[in-house]
């Protein structure tokens, strides 16, 4: 399920590193939750809709932006919260939404990436961040999916995922999130797998810290 927002124009400016503010309005909406360091079984787009001004972002004409969860049940909770609280930053409210259920997909799918998709690989050295032209990230971001959809009880059998390098426009982004330096893909990603594993990626995204922000899937 999604839900795609309305947000009202920004009243003061938005800084470019917003991201934060948007798992603060997820939260806040869930109220009381130990989501937050589980596996994240959502996804959280960005904002869009605002143009470069100086050193700061607006919303002129307003924003959109959408939540995507595979639990249906944590959907309807952020419906319930918002209506009490629609605020989201800087001024910045929602208008309205529209709940959309998954789309019903085949066995194969391209799907563009709404926000960056971070791919991490742990190693004696530390983190390493995986980029779309690396040797072996293909293998870490299936890897993860699968971890997702044993999580959620759901078959992973024949399951692939990979970035479609074909796509001449693909590039890297640095995404500075409280603090924290993240190097991510924007680069189409191809998943290969059954109907109900392929919606599930739309649902929760692909690669790490989905529900930070990265690798929502559109």
């Amino acid at each position: 399920m999604r839900l795609y927002f309305n947000l009202t124009p920004n009243i003061e400016p938005v800084p470019f590193e917003y991201q934060h503010f948007l798992i603060g309005a997820f939260h806040k909406w869930l109220g009381p939750n130990d989501i937050h360091d589980d596996i994240s079984l959502y996804s959280l787009s960005w904002l869009s809709g605002g143009k470069k001004e100086k050193d700061m972002l607006n919303f002129h004409q307003g924003a959109k932006w959408f939540i995507s969860c595979w639990n249906e049940e944590l959907a309807r909770k952020v419906m319930r919260g918002l209506l009490s609280e629609p605020n989201v930053c800087c001024d910045m409210r929602i208008t309205d939404v529209q709940m959309v259920d998954t789309p019903k997909f085949g066995e194969r799918q391209r799907f563009l990436a709404a926000t960056p998709v971070l791919v991490k690989k742990y190693d004696g050295q530390g983190i390493k961040h995986l980029l779309f032209s690396d040797s072996g990230v293909d293998d870490v971001l299936t890897a993860t999916l699968k971890t997702k959809l044993e999580k959620a009880g759901i078959d992973n059998k024949g399951l692939r995922l990979f970035f479609d390098r074909t796509y001449e426009k693909s590039k890297t982004r640095l995404v500075t999130i409280k603090g924290i330096q993240n190097r991510a893909s924007v680069c189409p990603v191809i998943i290969e797998g059954t109907p109900e594993a392929v919606a599930f990626a739309w649902e929760v995204g692909v690669g790490h810290s989905t529900g930070s922000g990265f690798g929502a899937l559109c």
